[in-house]
């Protein structure tokens, strides 16, 4: 198993860097992680970050139709806030696994 250093913290990942325990996530560390994947974040974006983990918790399958669904964001702005691979990129900086809708 891999590990990353993010804002002090130790973390373990996968080989995608994806967090293996969403536990050792926390706000600097999304900070960090979000700054790799060239994205400054705002309120908005810890919005939909926190909005993922919370469906990531519940069992939930992540989409990108389930993100419109949600009510904290609609697929346009989820496309900006995280531009070019919206859900691969915003699940690595939320912490969770990599949905299995993505390739």
């Amino acid at each position: 198993m891999a590990t990353k250093n993010y804002a002090g913290v130790t973390v373990n990942v996968n080989e995608e860097g994806y967090f293996t325990d969403p536990s050792q996530w926390n706000k600097e560390i999304a900070t960090e992680v979000a700054k790799e994947e060239g994205i400054d974040l705002t309120d908005q974006h810890f919005e939909v970050l926190i909005m993922l983990r919370q469906k990531n918790d519940a069992g939930e399958a992540l989409s990108i139709r389930g993100i419109n669904k949600s009510g904290v964001v609609d697929v346009k702005s989820f496309y900006q806030l995280f531009p070019g691979a919206p859900l691969k990129k915003a699940t690595k900086i939320a912490g969770i696994p990599k949905p299995v809708s993505c390739v």
